[in-house]
């Protein structure tokens, strides 16, 4: 037993003798990895005089067709497609019930009209008898009222004539102008209520265009500019438009501005619901110098946007530093750079999220993206 006690301990020294050497030994000393990294060099660009925004096609003016009045669908005379000029008849309900409701005002009418027959004979009877003093005053008074009230009825009767010819006439609806039949949402024999669409309408001469343009460039567009138009149905051609509408209200829903666009063109080519792109041409000196970035060398984290700007270093090498910036809008090659660089300056574009601040870097040969 002691003797596995005695060999233990010299086990242990032996081996704290080897870590003490092992320690004492001379390390390899660390090497510092040079990271490779692109660049670019800023330079201050003219903004371009132009910008393009997708939208989507929609007719000059567009209704939805109904009824005023109740009742089962008798005709739809028309189909989806179908081009209807002003005045064609678009949908006509069965219309019995109204008829016999005007037949109905009708014989009332008749009525009042015996009955103040009846009480002005009755009043001018009575009234020369009272001027032969052949009758009392409460008398003629009371003849004088019913002729008054006989005259009022007449008056309500030729009101409901009016109202329930009105009533029939709304059983039928024409086309409000020359349009074409996008859609038809009832068929015949459908029970219709008031209000209730039964046809779609695309209306006027030649489409619009809609698009959501950014507030940064919503000042630069007026009615009347002169614009661009590409569908994507026609790839290769360009039609001419004119800006009709300019909203004075941001859109919740999209951020942006809407600007509506009239074709001056391709107006039997161009059709509802087509996607378009809409060209705007500003004027050149609206354009401004602007510090351009490629969007592959802006970092992002909680504190902010940013980019690492280089510094000459040692002989061939470069220091990285990390700048915050400002960025406005996105264009074409980048992003608009508000604040935090000049032109001249130098940045990494490659590479921005396995550098760290202060880090010595080395260039690409044409590190020029």
């Amino acid at each position: 037993m002691i003797e596995k006690i005695a060999k233990t301990i010299l086990i242990a020294v032996i081996f704290a003798l080897i870590l003490s050497a092992c320690s004492e030994a001379e390390l390899p000393p660390s090497v510092d990895i040079i990271r490779p990294v692109k660049f670019f060099d800023l330079v201050e660009v003219s903004e371009s005089a132009a910008r393009t925004y997708s939208g989507s096609v929609e007719a000059d003016t567009q209704a939805n067709i109904s009824f005023r009045v109740s009742g089962t669908l008798l005709n739809l005379p028309v189909e989806v497609g179908d081009r209807v000029e002003k005045g064609k008849l678009l949908a006509q309900l069965d219309s019995r019930d109204l008829t016999i409701g005007v037949r109905e005002a009708e014989a009332q009418l008749s009525n009042a009209r015996a009955t103040l027959r009846n009480a002005d004979s009755n009043y001018d009877r009575i009234r020369e008898l009272y001027e032969n003093d052949n009758t009392s005053k409460s008398e003629l008074d009371s003849v004088r009222a019913a002729a008054e009230s006989a005259k009022a009825q007449l008056r309500v009767a030729q009101q409901a004539v009016s109202n329930s010819r009105l009533q029939l006439s709304y059983s039928k609806v024409y086309a409000p102008a020359s349009c074409e039949v996008s859609d038809k949402f009832v068929k015949v024999n459908e029970n219709i209520a008031p209000g209730q669409s039964v046809l779609k309408l695309n209306c006027g001469t030649c489409a619009d265009v809609r698009v959501s343009v950014p507030e940064t460039v919503i000042g630069r567009i007026g009615r009347g500019d002169r614009v661009s138009v590409q569908v994507d149905a026609f790839p290769n051609q360009q039609f001419e438009a004119a800006v009709d509408e300019v909203a004075v209200a941001m859109d919740a829903e999209s951020s942006a501005f809407p600007v509506v666009v009239k074709l001056k063109d391709g107006c039997d080519l161009v059709r509802a619901g087509m996607a378009a792109e809409v060209n705007f041409r500003f004027n050149a000196e609206a354009s401004s110098k602007r510090l351009i970035v490629p969007g592959i060398a802006l970092g992002e984290d909680r504190h902010g946007r940013y980019v690492f700007v280089l510094e000459p270093a040692e002989e061939g090498l470069w220091r990285a530093k990390r700048r915050a910036v400002e960025v406005d809008t996105e264009v074409q090659n980048g992003f608009n750079i508000l604040s935090g660089l000049s032109a001249g300056e130098r940045i990494v574009t490659a590479g921005v999220r396995r550098i760290s601040d202060d880090m010595l870097v080395k260039l690409y040969e044409n590190g020029n993206p």
